[in-house]
């Protein structure tokens, strides 16, 4: 595909994100992308089939740090880049795909989950190996610190659909996360 196809992809993933965070998985229509990314019918589904390939792909991108890894970058630098982006989706909630994951789970689609969790856990505990490796991290069992991580993390997003949060209730994470992590 093309750059130009790649930047109509990306423009149908961002108003389709925006879409599902906004409606939930559910109430959103092939028309309704269409409306807003200006396509017609016949140009979104030469991209995508429907919106379930959509949100499937938005779900599956990801946080690329093994690059940023392999060019032996702090490992202190990546983290903090990770935990800002999530500290923005926490306190973003209208931004938030937590209703639409929750709706698009409960039809079947539990294996893409799945998927995704393992992906993130072994990212996670691939950074924190790393940070060991570099002396910047604190020696703890990364596994144990990969589910702590998420599991809060994804309490937190799902929580904060339907209870307003402080921006401290995102810096407590954050904090808690570092404290783990960071050696002194």
């Amino acid at each position: 595909m093309g750059s130009k196809g790649m930047k109509t992809r990306e423009k149908i993933r961002q108003e389709a994100y925006r879409l599902f965070a906004q409606k939930g998985f559910q109430a959103v229509t092939m028309t309704d992308i269409c409306e807003k990314t200006g396509l017609s019918r016949g140009g979104l589904y030469r991209y995508y089939s429907g919106t379930d390939q959509i949100f499937s792909e938005i779900l599956s991108e990801e946080y690329v740090i093994a690059d940023r890894m392999e060019k032996q970058e702090s490992a202190g630098s990546i983290l903090e880049d990770m935990l800002k982006a999530i500290e923005n989706e926490i306190m973003e909630k209208e931004m938030s795909l937590s209703l639409a994951i929750y709706e698009y789970a409960n039809l079947g689609n539990e294996s893409l989950f799945i998927d995704i969790h393992q992906k993130a856990r072994k990212r996670w505990i691939d950074l924190i190996h790393y940070g060991m490796e570099t002396g910047e991290f604190q020696t703890v069992n990364p596994e144990q610190a990969a589910d702590l991580i998420l599991f809060y993390y994804q309490g937190l997003r799902m929580w904060s659909r339907v209870i307003p949060f402080e921006s401290k209730t995102a810096e407590y994470y954050v904090k808690t996360v570092k404290e783990m992590l960071l050696a002194e």
